[in-house]
């Protein structure tokens, strides 16, 4: 017994250092589509204004969005330039957007990976999302071709200010998000 008690302060030192490290990690997840490999593919124009976006579940919780993630190719020599919007939405309507400041990317020629830095905007969010990019300027024959899934809940597109879904093929778009302490 005397023993125990020696070490009962080394286990409690052990115990604290111990939760609260797992405490103090973040808990990261990706929401929406999985990125994909291979020819499936759907295009879309280039016209100012026009968004093209995915329904993702980001929870009940607050989540801070840290990167938007999707597979592309562009035939274009231009860099084809784009603005991050993601908003609240009910399935049918957007509502707010969770972006403050404009969140600009870019598509470059080729095929590619494109990756947006989405964590020095700070968006947070929760609940069920519209995440798109909008196009900044118009590019006449210009159709990027997006990688996408099927049966994974479509691609919802904005032309004139409606919504409309593709049903059957969702392009690639997924976010990593971080849950927020204090929720």
């Amino acid at each position: 017994m005397l023993k125990f008690l020696k070490s009962l302060p080394l286990i409690i030192a052990v115990f604290m250092f111990t939760a609260s490290t797992t405490q103090a990690q973040d808990k990261v997840k990706t929401i929406g589509n999985k990125p994909r490999k291979g020819t499936s593919n759907a295009s879309f124009p280039v016209v100012k204004g026009q968004q093209i976006g995915i329904k993702m579940n980001a929870g009940k919780k607050d989540v801070q969005l840290l990167n938007l993630n999707f597979g592309v190719e562009n035939n274009n020599s231009d860099t084809l330039k784009f603005k991050v919007n993601v908003f609240e939405f009910d399935g049918v309507n957007t509502q707010q957007n969770f972006v403050k400041t404009d969140i600009i990317g870019a598509i470059p020629y080729g095929k590619s990976r494109v990756d947006v830095n989405l964590e020095p905007y700070n968006v947070i969010a929760k609940g069920t999302l519209l995440v798109a990019i909008e196009w900044l300027n118009t590019h006449k024959g210009s159709e990027p071709s997006f990688s996408i899934g099927l049966f994974n809940g479509g691609t919802f597109r904005n032309q004139n200010g409606e919504w409309k879904k593709m049903p059957v093929a969702g392009v690639d778009f997924n976010v990593k998000v971080k849950k927020l302490k204090n929720n």
